[in-house]
């Protein structure tokens, strides 16, 4: 009896010392965290997308309370929640730029052509392992949709060739169809950012235009028009967005496939009068084979 006794006294000896010895570490080590941290915090959308450029909503609220950030760097968030953001901390809600993925592949099914099926999990990542994905421009988009599952914001979806389009006024450029793309066809983009190189080829000439009706053949007629901004890499034109302002639709006309483009503010993509007129001829061909083939199919049914 008298043993337990003991080391029962010993024990809440211990468990009194141990107690004084955490409760002096914490007002020697305390950390003060401002608690409107908390208040900012549920004000943001709690998406944690990383489009604002931190590790999630904790970590924007807390740049936001320290003055590091403005509340307009939210892309996700309503301009009503934002408003709420700077009248709460009592700052300027501050101007956003609107930023958007934009995928540098036009090359979609019936464009580009395949050299072979591929039969197995409708992954691009999973297709990419085996030969490429069966594309004979193996730098292309597969179109398996990897990009379109993890996009949380239904920002990504498939047009009628299975290429993805993204959707501009959906998409908070978080970066998910980035990192998920096996092919890094996907890069984040300023809405201003109106030139565009819509093509990731390293082909040139004669196999890149067999490859896909679409693609850049590394002439390098728009990095001649528009020297000052356009530098030829790889075969491929490189856009200086450092020198987005001298940007202009000039590099765009003697584009011969439509390789390089103009983006619209308000939606929709202007090719060069070349282009439009190849593109034209390509879609008739198209068409006259498609027809052929169903009155063949009609005349043997």
């Amino acid at each position: 009896m008298t043993g337990l006794l003991i080391a029962g006294g010993v024990m809440l000896a211990l468990g009194v010392l141990l107690s004084g010895l955490l409760a002096i570490a914490n007002r020697k080590l305390y950390v003060f965290e401002d608690p409107r941290i908390d208040g900012v915090e549920e004000l943001l959308p709690g998406a944690n997308c990383g489009a604002c450029g931190f590790a999630g909503c904790r970590a924007f609220a807390e740049a936001l309370v320290t003055g590091t950030a403005q509340p307009a760097l939210c892309t996700v968030n309503t301009a009503d929640g934002i408003e709420s953001i700077a009248s709460y901390l009592g700052v300027e809600a501050g101007e956003g730029v609107k930023r958007v993925a934009r995928l540098a592949c036009a090359g979609g099914d019936g464009i580009a052509k395949r050299f072979a099926h591929y039969e197995g999990r409708e992954s691009c990542r999973a297709a990419a392992l085996i030969a490429g994905g069966g594309k004979a421009c193996t730098y292309g988009c597969l179109g398996y949709g990897d990009c379109i599952r993890v996009c949380p914001f239904d920002a990504i979806h498939m047009n009628e060739n299975n290429l993805p389009v993204v959707d501009e006024k959906k998409c908070t450029a978080c970066g998910n169809c980035v990192v998920e793309c096996p092919k890094h066809l996907y890069s984040i983009h300023p809405v201003e950012h109106q030139l565009f190189v819509a093509c990731s080829t390293q082909m040139r000439g004669k196999d890149a235009k067999e490859a896909c009706r679409v693609a850049c053949i590394g002439c390098g007629l728009c990095a001649r028009t528009l020297p000052e901004v356009i530098t030829m890499n790889q075969n491929l034109p490189r856009i200086d967005y450092d020198k987005n302002e001298a940007a202009t639709r000039d590099a765009i006309q003697r584009c011969p496939s439509g390789a390089i483009c103009w983006l619209e503010l308000g939606g929709g993509v202007t090719y060069g009068a070349k282009a439009l007129e190849a593109r034209g001829m390509a879609c008739t061909v198209e068409a006259e084979k498609t027809q052929s083939k169903q009155q063949a199919e009609a005349a043997l049914s």
